[in-house]
């Protein structure tokens, strides 16, 4: 099985290091470049093409958020992992609604975010316990919930809570083809295009809480 590419992305050196180097020191993982800030990031995300990026938002020249952007908007398929000291509202749905796959805090313990890590990778979404709170009571509009079917919300709900195609499958009775038709009508109905901006959106519209 190949590696799991990761570039870490934090303007403290110190941070930065650590990090790299508890990654680099997990079998299965391969650590493939590093980045100080949001315009670094981009650079070096796409000379180095990794399966998974640690990124910290705020950061002096340029932060998180728009670095995420920026990678989706040039066809990037890194999935971003957020990893930060912030979980406000502003930083928690910006970053989710930008692109990123996942979003911890820096006292998340160490097997926590290899294990975030290698979720990532397989497309899953990870959210802190703190920052799953933050999303569930940013809502701004009325309940929409009449928006997805019933089985959609459900497959929807089992992703919230950082299950797997086929962990839903498996809960549900049903084929991981039937789920990824149900989450391709969630998107299309919710105007998304990722599992965590599902969730990030429909705990902003009311649809989950």
């Amino acid at each position: 099985m190949n590696p799991i590419r990761i570039v870490v992305v934090d303007d403290h050196p110190v941070v930065r290091d650590g990090v790299r180097s508890m990654l680099a020191a997990v079998t299965g993982f391969e650590v493939v470049g590093e980045a100080a800030s949001g315009p670094e990031a981009v650079d070096r995300v796409l000379a180095t093409e990794p399966d998974v990026v640690v990124m910290d938002l705020r950061m002096p020249g340029g932060g998180g958020v728009d670095a995420v952007r920026e990678l989706r908007a040039r066809g990037s398929r890194a999935a971003v992992l957020v990893l930060t000291t912030y979980d406000t509202d502003s930083d928690t749905v910006a970053a989710i609604e930008a692109g990123a796959t996942g979003y911890l805090l820096k006292d998340t313990p160490a097997e926590t975010l290899f294990d975030a890590v290698r979720a990532t990778a397989a497309g899953e979404t990870v959210l802190s316990p703190a920052v799953a709170s933050r999303l569930a009571s940013h809502v701004r509009r009325p309940a929409a919930s009449g928006v997805l079917s019933a089985r959609e919300r459900e497959v929807l709900a089992l992703v919230a809570r950082g299950r797997s195609n086929r962990l839903i499958a498996d809960e549900l009775f049903v084929s991981e083809a039937t789920v990824k038709t149900h989450l391709v009508h969630v998107y299309e109905k919710l105007g998304v295009s990722d599992r965590a901006a599902a969730v990030a959106t429909a705990y902003e519209r009311g649809i989950l809480g």
